[in-house]
């Protein structure tokens, strides 16, 4: 209770410091881009974010959101979007922002918390209830009958964790990378459709009916369980699985234009405070905060993790080999569907 005190001051101090009047009238606009399934979670974080900046300092802000495929909304940036912050699924889509046209600062992973990231997910497997094609293991995606449904990993950080999280489970069982590749190839051979994000592979597997398992988020599997009927689907956690930081940057080029840094700026802080940790936490994403994530350990099964550093190395290498134009993805789509 005294750290989240002293973070509310803190957090009060710096917004005065900023020099803005707390009778000012002004109102701010702010754009967040992000990627596809985390709609609901801005849904809470934005009106609460707005109501703390209103009391401290007077001025109205409202947070508008864009969502789809976390590669996409950054090539959009990229673009010409007019982002005031981005909030991804991965690193990739933000250095994508500092290597085209410089909109986001080079050491943005120093500027907040954690690497920049908030919070973190782990994927998960979705299946219809009763899970009758026993699919229990990444093994069992790779299996004849399968259906498998999964976002596409050329634009979509959902389906590029899928992909890398597959990858590793096969080479540590193989002990090879070929096995790795043959094993990765008859899983997306399983893949009747890729989607462009993630959201758009629930709808496929829960509105559409098509396929028997859905890997997607933690969060995403959860909330279609619980919106959607405990009697319509089952959540499978596999042996090991990937865990995915979702990185956030202030879009410094854009912001410098339309003077929002200052808004920018805190708003990617009140995601790291107690009361942005809670939010975080109930929509079913890992905090960051040590008790925040104790008081609701209920949510998250304990299963064993690592991340895209710790086996694969730098994501830029990663990208380059698995995902750019040719890659090995490109190869394994190529032969999973001749």
């Amino acid at each position: 209770m005294t750290e989240h005190k002293n973070w509310r001051g803190r957090f009060a101090a710096a917004l005065l410091a900023l020099g803005v009047s707390a009778g000012a009238q002004a109102q701010t606009t702010l754009l967040n881009v992000s990627y596809d399934v985390s709609r609901e979670l801005y849904k809470d974080v934005n009106p609460a974010f707005a109501a703390r900046w209103k009391a401290v300092n007077g001025e109205e802000v409202t947070i508008k959101q864009s969502h789809g495929g976390s590669s996409k909304q950054a090539l959009s940036v990229a673009a010409g979007l007019e982002a005031d912050v981005v909030t991804m699924n991965q690193a990739p889509d933000i250095d994508l922002l500092v290597e085209q046209g410089a909109l986001v600062a080079a050491d943005w992973r120093k500027r907040f918390p954690h690497g920049a990231s908030p919070y973190t997910t782990i994927t998960v497997f979705l299946v219809r209830k009763g899970n009758p094609k026993a699919i229990k293991d990444w093994d069992d995606l790779a299996r004849p009958g399968v259906q498998v449904i999964v976002p596409n990993p050329k634009v979509s950080g959902n389906g590029r964790y899928t992909y890398l999280a597959a990858w590793s489970h096969a080479r540590n069982k193989t002990g090879s990378e070929a096995g790795a590749r043959e094993f990765v190839q008859r899983l997306f051979a399983n893949v009747p459709v890729l989607d462009g994000g993630g959201r758009g592979a629930t709808t496929t597997f829960t509105q559409r009916d098509i396929g028997d398992a859905l890997v997607t988020f933690e969060n995403e599997a959860v909330l279609i369980a619980r919106e959607l009927g405990a009697d319509k689907f089952d959540v499978v956690y596999p042996t090991n699985s990937i865990e995915a930081s979702a990185p956030v940057a202030v879009v410094d080029k854009v912001t410098a234009h339309r003077g929002t840094q200052r808004q920018a700026k805190a708003y990617l802080d009140f995601l790291f405070s107690r009361e942005g940790q809670e939010i975080i936490a109930r929509h079913d994403f890992r905090p960051r905060d040590a008790q925040v994530l104790a008081a609701s350990a209920g949510r998250f099964p304990v299963i064993r993790t690592f991340t895209v550093e710790q086996i694969f190395g730098d994501w830029k290498n990663v990208h380059e080999r698995h995902f750019s134009d040719g890659g090995i993805f490109d190869q394994i789509i190529i032969a999973a569907r001749r």
